[in-house]
């Protein structure tokens, strides 16, 4: 299982949001450059980048320039992901060195449109689908829509995509340990591979995940349990690699 650390972009500085709420941030480090080379160092195969005012806003945002310069720091490809639209913006990223795009509300909204995407660039993109209580959230995890996560999961698989980022809103940034059983659903609803997130509070939760032994369910994104000194990611990669 791969550990995917994660960097949230806001105001070009590295925070951390409870719950994806915008007004309950944790600044953390004022320099994400310096936090990607250290998850380098610590062994990360890669990592994840939310531009979270390009999520709030749509569209481009200052941490466009932050991306570029963890891009040309680190080795270690980058997942990454908030606010992008368009096809051109994808293009945009992938030229500069992005290694995945993640789309999450063009996704939701226009499946058809999303077709596009997986028809121009392939394993390039992925989606992330954010939920809570089994309901997809988009533009920031600000709104709400009907759509239950397992069913936009079979049709974002329908459109060829092989990787989706699930994402329980509720668990994100609260250290109370991943949704388990809506992730699996997640992954047996799409067939496709998936990656956990929101929620690993420990390197228990890193065995939970890996000893499911799920293959589509190959990777986790960690952030909070970090930075607050829950764990070392050299302790989580050694983890997750271990039988």
């Amino acid at each position: 299982m791969q550990i995917i650390p994660a960097i949230d972009l806001k105001n070009g500085r590295c925070v951390r949001l409870t719950q994806g709420r915008k007004a309950d941030v944790t600044v953390y480090d004022e320099n994400p450059v310096a936090v990607a080379q250290s998850f380098a160092d610590a062994g990360a195969e890669m990592i994840h980048v939310v531009d979270l005012d390009g999520a709030f806003q749509g569209g481009e945002s200052r941490n466009r320039t932050v991306l570029a310069k963890i891009v040309e720091a680190v080795e270690v490809p980058i997942e990454f992901g908030g606010g992008i639209r368009s096809r051109e913006e994808v293009q945009h990223l992938l030229e500069l060195g992005t290694a995945r795009v993640v789309l999450g509300t063009v996704a939701a909204e226009s499946p058809a449109h999303l077709r596009g995407f997986v028809d121009r660039f392939g394993s390039k993109v992925c989606v992330g689908i954010d939920a809570r209580d089994g309901h997809v959230m988009t533009r920031g995890w600000e709104t709400a829509t009907r759509v239950m996560a397992v069913e936009l999961a079979r049709v974002v698989a329908g459109c060829g995509v092989e990787r989706i980022v699930y994402t329980d809103i509720a668990r994100d940034g609260m250290l109370t340990g991943p949704n388990v059983e809506q992730t699996l659903a997640v992954v047996r609803a799409a067939n496709v591979h998936v990656t956990a997130s929101g929620g690993v509070s420990s390197l228990d939760d890193i065995k939970r995940l890996r000893d499911l032994n799920e293959p589509l369910l190959d990777s986790v994104i960690v952030g909070k349990a970090l930075y607050e000194g829950k764990f070392k990611l050299e302790e989580a990669v050694r983890i997750a690699n271990s039988q």
